[in-house]
């Protein structure tokens, strides 16, 4: 699905996977480090705080080597229902740069998850795009692991 405006996006995914399954895939570290990021990316460090307030901080990794450092707050949670966050980027000193907002929503629908991931307030058309590429790879990754999550719990 197309960004709603020049500094929207928005995306959805039906999901073979109970919608409980799909929320704890977004706030179980254990979880997350298999699917966040572009395809061929690792999570080699997450901490996750997953309450009204708390906070998350991830480093992805390239399959060169390069490491991107991710920051946010948890704004929102409804379990199963909805997830909202911040999103930004560190610099090189380790300070969060534009800062965006992230909100995932999870509907049960006949024992699959219809997923809306809207991410709001982007600099500039470019940085929306690119953050589409990434989050399209990302959320094919997660599709791909809900399975397998399913066969460790």
């Amino acid at each position: 699905m197309p960004a709603m405006n020049d500094r929207e996006l928005l995306l959805t995914r039906l999901l073979d996977a109970p919608r409980e399954s799909v929320f704890k895939a977004w706030t179980d570290p254990e979880h997350v480090s298999h699917w966040w990021g572009p395809t061929d990316f690792t999570v080699p460090s997450i901490r996750m705080d997953v309450w009204p307030g708390g906070s998350y901080r991830a480093c992805l990794r390239s399959a060169e080597g390069a490491e991107y450092w991710v920051q946010g707050t948890f704004r929102e949670i409804v379990a199963p229902e909805r997830l909202v966050f911040s999103w930004a980027w560190e610099d090189d000193d380790g300070k969060p740069d534009h800062e965006t907002q992230v909100t995932v929503t999870f509907e049960e629908v006949g024992g699959k998850t219809l997923m809306t991931f809207r991410q709001a307030a982007f600099e500039s058309v470019e940085s929306r795009d690119s953050h589409e590429a990434g989050w399209d790879e990302c959320l094919d990754r997660l599709a791909a692991w809900l399975p397998q999550a399913a066969a460790t719990s």
